[in-house]
């Protein structure tokens, strides 16, 4: 369906239901807040009356919305609403968990009752007994700044930014484009035994793109995905993005790729960009460092980690320059919240994981820490990503620090490579079952030539395990190079959740990490150019 004809069809009806949609879930948002105190009574005090030790009860609502648009078409305007409730209880040394989307007063107590024999059901067979920290109390709200709600922008204006970037693309000689935008507002209502009454509010926004160019000549293609990370902000995080220049970008970067040689496999100097290496440290730090996984209690997603606890403060994850912090406080991070779902207050819980490259906490969430004991209690890690979710221990944000010489540049930590690769972007992945050994793929990936970028390579993934990579770095850029990417939906659990996460990072440099050429790795015929008379191209 072409442009016009999509904004003629809805124009009155699909846009104008829309719009009611975001309408009506404020109204239904300020309904729960004033029904939310006494519900919440009912439900605690219901629950301790039938034995519970503890209980919380919570409230969500989720707006999602999600435009697709390939080409010259609108491709999908998906939109979703979720409202509903649950209860969770200790009761003798089990939690139990009910949830649904009915907020009356019947329903919640009834909703309270399954909670509880759910919980003493499971009580005869546990091994040990459930036991949390106390918390203190908190009554107060919560809501991220924006300067722009995306609920609130036409969407024809939304679908006209889609279809300008694939229109950039197709001008620039793309072949294909796919361009979307998705957007979610979380409302969360929490009351729990030690006295916490709190509501919080965040928007989350998710724009991008990826362009195909083909050679049917020699049955080639080259992709590029644009380079703009998800943010906890709102529709202003697409205000400076000059979103069609980095599509025709995206298009010529794509056109050097596939006529750029392939990568010799070998160990090589590598300088990554943090458009790139947030998601490594998400893989090779966030992940490992999770303690349900590293004691064995999660094994979904990847598996469990090689980080157990005896290597607390003794494992050398990284140089003496790796200082990798978290927090669910940064300014536009994914994970950052007033109070996690176990009703931890999040400002003061920042805390480093690497520390001069010395393995010093894990990500930990209500009751955790003192199975390894460990002082302090949760460090605020909670997070459920539905009204009928349980929290987990999920990431805050993970970021590696930048250097101690603010004038380390991009440029500097390149100079100081003679034979090497500057990655860039965003790219595949894969992790062994104890998130130990890896290997990652890029967008962009260019040549380093006695200091100097010196045209592309393709066909390639850098290879290593965790600690010996992070123990390779020996150089960071400094402050001014700092830059926030991160994942709109990491998943983990059973059934698995999907939670926000940010990650910064500084371009760093790694010493003679292993080059993997993924053409020869999957079989395929490497292109290599001929020497002899005539020039053209060679199959290796």
């Amino acid at each position: 369906m072409q442009r016009r004809d999509w904004l003629k069809g809805v124009s009155v009806t699909g846009m104008g239901l829309l719009s009611s949609r975001w309408v009506t879930t404020v109204e239904a948002a300020t309904l729960v807040s004033e029904k939310f105190p006494a519900l919440a009574d009912l439900a605690l005090s219901y629950a301790s009356s039938l034995g519970a030790s503890f209980a919380d009860f919570h409230v969500m609502q989720t707006d999602s919305e999600s435009l697709f648009a390939r080409e010259e078409m609108v491709q999908g305007v998906n939109a979703d609403s979720r409202l509903g409730c649950s209860v969770r209880v200790i009761v003798n040394g089990a939690w139990g968990f009910a949830a649904g989307e009915n907020l009356s007063e019947e329903a919640v107590k009834k909703m309270t009752a399954a909670a509880v024999a759910l919980a003493r059901g499971q009580a005869g067979w546990r091994a040990h007994p459930v036991e949390i920290e106390s918390l203190p109390a908190y009554d107060g709200s919560w809501e991220m700044p924006i300067e722009i709600d995306p609920f609130t922008i036409p969407l024809e204006e939304k679908v006209g930014q889609l279809l300008g970037i694939n229109r950039s693309a197709l001008g620039a000689g793309a072949n294909f484009c796919s361009s979307y935008l998705r957007a979610v507002r979380e409302r969360k209502w929490l009351a729990n035994s030690f006295g916490t009454r709190i509501s919080q509010s965040r928007v989350r926004i998710n724009p991008g793109f990826s362009v195909t160019v083909t050679d049917p000549r020699q049955g080639g293609f080259a992709s590029r995905e644009s380079f703009l990370p998800p943010r906890a902000a709102g529709y202003e995080h697409l205000c400076d993005w000059k979103s069609v220049e980095e599509a025709s970008l995206a298009v010529e970067q794509a056109k050097e790729k596939m006529a750029a040689p392939s990568v010799t496999a070998g160990k090589k100097d590598i300088v990554i960009a943090p458009s790139n290496l947030w998601l490594t440290i998400h893989e090779t730090v966030g992940h490992p460092t999770e303690l349900d996984r590293a004691l064995g209690y999660e094994a979904n997603y990847a598996g469990t980690s090689f980080c157990t606890p005896e290597k607390l403060d003794t494992l050398r994850y990284g140089s003496e320059i790796v200082n990798i912090f978290a927090d669910r406080t940064a300014d536009q991070g994914l994970s950052t919240i007033g109070w996690d779902d176990d009703g931890v207050q999040t400002a003061g819980k920042e805390f480093p994981i690497i520390k001069d490259g010395i393995f010093r906490n894990y990500q930990m969430a209500l009751g955790q820490a003192a199975l390894i004991g460990r002082e302090g209690g949760s460090n605020g890690c909670a997070y459920a990503d539905g009204y009928d979710s349980v929290p987990l221990q999920r990431m805050p944000n993970i970021s590696l620090q930048p250097g101690r010489d603010d004038g380390v540049t991009v440029e500097s930590l390149i100079a100081d490579v003679e034979d090497g690769i500057y990655v860039d972007g965003r790219g595949s992945w894969s992790i062994d079952q104890q998130r130990y050994n890896f290997q990652f793929t890029a967008q962009v990936f260019h040549k380093i030539t006695n200091g100097k970028l010196d045209g592309m390579y393709k066909d390639v993934a850098y290879q290593g395990n965790s600690v010996d990579f992070w123990n390779a770095c020996d150089g960071l850029g400094g402050k001014d190079t700092y830059e926030l990417g991160g994942a709109f939906n990491c998943g983990k659990g059973q059934p698995g959740q999907g939670a926000p996460v940010s990650h910064g990072a500084v371009p760093a440099r790694f010493r003679q990490i292993n080059i993997l050429n993924t053409a020869e790795e999957s079989g395929r015929k490497v292109a290599s150019k001929c020497e002899c008379s005539g020039g053209g191209t060679a199959w290796a």
